[in-house]
């Protein structure tokens, strides 16, 4: 078991004070046909246009900034199929850590480029065969570096629950009450710092983790009150979201919050993908897009209601694109 605190809504106030003025304060969407479609009022946060393309950039930057001064120059070292790199690279330059970064040699090419892009040394890995956190764990006691969890980790949480209070705020901006919010969720960081957000702002308002068919751990793990593992032959175009299971923390976070989960298909995630760029003019990637898959698919009842869901990332390859928009 985990011996690390849950954060509070005071730790993911702080993590907002790091992050202002680095971060982006990305627009919350609401479109006619989407509300059309959905029979209520939809508002989607589009972290695309966050620093990186993804909302990862929150929690890299909110760890790395707590790192004690005589432990950076060790370096950090993290692993990731992609948003996490790049969000730990780029947080890593700004503060001027060397970073080492394990991703698997399966993931999109655009992830791998960027992530270099931002100045941080890759180490490749077989997803099927290695263990990438053996990988970064030995590299860590190698090297002295940090390890930077993908979600695991209060810092990590604290840093992806921003994205909560910005829902709530703009929320009350338009003064709208969110019946519910939307979740795309790999390990849950994301998922588990807007949870925690929510319960303590906006305790009316549910949270929904969505996943993809084959990766969807946490509403099993949720369902059964104790984590389980997805299988390890599964196969999904959502690599944003292929995390093994829940974590410890983040589980501990939404059994608390008394979450529930949605699950969509790879082609529910095309058609997602086609409507974003076609009718809301976003580049979103399989993984982010989960949560408008659900609405679209109709996975939750939406009428009458006001629902919030996190758009949570744009990176994706030009031929998974197309092959979205193709087979829509």
């Amino acid at each position: 078991m985990s011996t690390l605190a849950l954060p509070s809504l005071v730790d993911i106030e702080a993590a907002a004070r790091r992050l202002h003025a680095l971060a982006v304060l990305t627009p919350l969407i609401e479109n006619p046909l989407l509300n059309e479609i959905a029979g209520g009022r939809v508002f989607m946060k589009a972290e695309p246009l966050q620093r990186t393309g993804s909302f990862k950039f929150r929690g890299a930057y909110n760890f790395l900034s707590q790192i004690e001064p005589g432990a950076r120059r060790n370096g950090v070292v993290a692993y990731s199929s992609g948003n996490h790199a790049q969000g730990v690279a780029a947080a890593a330059a700004i503060l001027g850590i060397p970073a080492t970064i394990v991703m698997p040699s399966d993931a999109p090419v655009m992830k791998v480029e960027n992530t270099r892009g931002y100045g941080a040394e890759i180490v490749l890995y077989d997803r099927l065969d290695e263990s990438r956190e053996d990988i970064a764990a030995e590299i860590a006691v190698r090297t002295g570096a940090t390890l930077v969890p993908p979600y695991d980790h209060p810092w990590t949480i604290a840093g992806q629950g921003t994205v909560g209070l910005e829902i709530v705020d703009q929320c009350a901006a338009l003064n709208v009450v969110a019946d519910a919010v939307l979740v795309c969720c790999g390990g849950g960081g994301l998922t588990a710092g807007i949870a925690t957000v929510l319960s303590a702002r906006s305790p009316e308002t549910k949270v929904l983790t969505v996943e993809p068919e084959g990766f969807d751990d946490t509403r099993r793990s949720l369902e059964a009150q104790t984590r389980v593992a997805n299988d390890r032959n599964s196969h999904s175009i959502c690599d944003a979201l292929l995390a093994p299971m829940p974590g410890e923390l983040t589980f501990a976070a939404m059994q608390l919050h008394k979450l529930s989960g949605l699950t969509v298909t790879d082609a529910e995630v095309r058609d997602a993908v086609a409507f974003a760029w076609r009718h809301l003019k976003l580049v979103v990637e399989p993984g982010g897009a989960v949560t408008l898959a659900a609405i679209l698919s109709q996975k939750i009842d939406c009428h009458g209601q006001m629902i919030a869901a996190t758009l949570s990332g744009g990176n994706v390859d030009p031929a998974v694109f197309r092959d979205c928009l193709e087979n829509a």
